[in-house]
């Protein structure tokens, strides 16, 4: 055990250290934490703190359900209705051609059509924690577009608990249409019936919930997201949707902020586990096979992702820097890929998903930050003709 512990802290630190160098240099923390992975890992020359990734499953699996809990903490159907039906078109417009084009990606690579599926939603969804670090840090807050992006995140949320829903017996190998449906079925029986739950009895979980005591509040809600993941994986369905609900709950209860507080330090830590124990199943000497891949995937991302900005410009009347902003702050691809490349090779498919995913997120994970930074002089090659006039208070061109 006193191996295991040495191990534990040594991935830890030689993480937190890595991505404490890289904040510097305004890098996000979600691929400095993979990179450790890698270099401790047992793919690469030198000191390998974990031999066999499995070692860390169980805590991996931990950071994951922390991870989706506060997403459904932190998810607001109110700020999405706040928003109207173009907030809702934006994001269906930006999935639209993200997933599409992720999916014809997919199928394109001739791995299969569960592969094909997995990397439609890997390439398809931002990295929200990147993107509202990224807001936050290129203080953006206050600028009009920002809403809109925010919103476009919110829809994205949406659509990852469904497409979870629906990815979960693809990936568990479902034979048969009839097997299919049943359970998509179960899937959506299960999220149904949670958000009857949150809707009705989130007051009386969070009474169940609620202390004052921080410490007995913890051990609570944390109970709590892992039973759900647990049940959910007992009735067929993601673990990772069981977390996500559970957050759904208590977001909706009078301990909310108080959770929101006290599960920051959790999810960071044990996030960071996931994110390591995953770059400890990547070899970079795979990445050369996926490289023609990694690079179409960026590249289409890229493109699309701009194009999605100035099309939401057009929407609302923002001009070309508005444009700009929009389309490269939501190019980040971060913990959602991640987690979809995780469950893909834990379920047994093709294994070039694991270093297509990690070589597609480190680039844009790492790129992103630094073309969001350079939106001004970006917005300069968008031609005004393709945008409307200005909406009252947009940032000009």
């Amino acid at each position: 055990m006193s191996a295991e512990l040495v191990a534990l802290g040594a991935s830890l630190l030689a993480a937190g250290i890595l991505a404490r160098a890289g904040r510097r240099i305004g890098l996000p923390t979600i691929p400095l934490f993979m990179i450790a992975g890698i270099i401790f890992g047992p793919n690469t020359p030198g000191l390998s703190f974990f031999d066999d990734p499995s070692d860390l499953g169980l805590l991996a699996t931990l950071g994951l359900v922390l991870l989706l809990f506060y997403l459904g903490l932190e998810f607001s159907l109110g700020d999405l209705a706040k928003g109207g039906r173009k907030l809702v078109l934006a994001g269906v417009m930006y999935l639209t051609l993200n997933v599409g084009a992720g999916l014809a990606l997919g199928f394109s690579f001739g791995w299969g059509n569960r592969e094909a599926l997995v990397i439609a939603g890997a390439v398809g969804i931002s990295s929200s924690a990147i993107v509202t670090k990224l807001l936050v840090e290129l203080r953006r807050v206050a600028n009009p577009e920002t809403r809109v992006i925010l919103g476009v995140v919110v829809v994205e949320d949406i659509f990852l608990a469904l497409y979870l829903s629906i990815l979960q017996p693809v990936l568990g190998d479902a034979q048969g249409i009839s097997e299919i449906l049943i359970s998509v079925g179960t899937a959506f029986g299960f999220l149904i019936v949670l958000a009857v739950v949150a809707r009705k009895g989130a007051a009386l979980v969070g009474r169940l919930i609620a202390t004052d005591d921080e410490e007995l509040l913890t051990v609570c809600f944390v109970g709590f997201a892992v039973l759900l993941a647990g049940i959910a994986e007992e009735v067929g369905v993601s673990g990772a949707i069981g977390a996500l609900m559970a957050g759904l709950i208590l977001a909706e209860s009078p301990v909310r902020r108080q959770i929101e507080r006290a599960v920051l330090p959790l999810r960071d830590t044990f996030a960071a586990v996931f994110f390591f124990a995953f770059g400890l199943t990547i070899d970079p000497g795979d990445l050369g096979d996926v490289a023609i891949p990694i690079a179409a995937a960026v590249l289409t991302t890229f493109a699309l992702t701009v194009v999605a900005g100035i099309l939401t410009a057009r929407l609302y009347g923002f001009g070309r820097r508005a444009a700009a902003n929009v389309g490269l702050t939501v190019l980040a691809r971060g913990e959602f890929s991640l987690i979809l490349a995780a469950l893909a090779l834990e379920a047994g498919l093709d294994p070039r998903i694991g270093p297509f995913v990690a070589g597609y997120v480190l680039i844009l994970a790492l790129g992103a930050p630094i073309l969001a930074s350079q939106s001004k002089p970006i917005s300069r090659c968008i031609p005004q003709w393709l945008l409307t006039s200005r909406a009252p208070g947009a940032p000009s061109g």
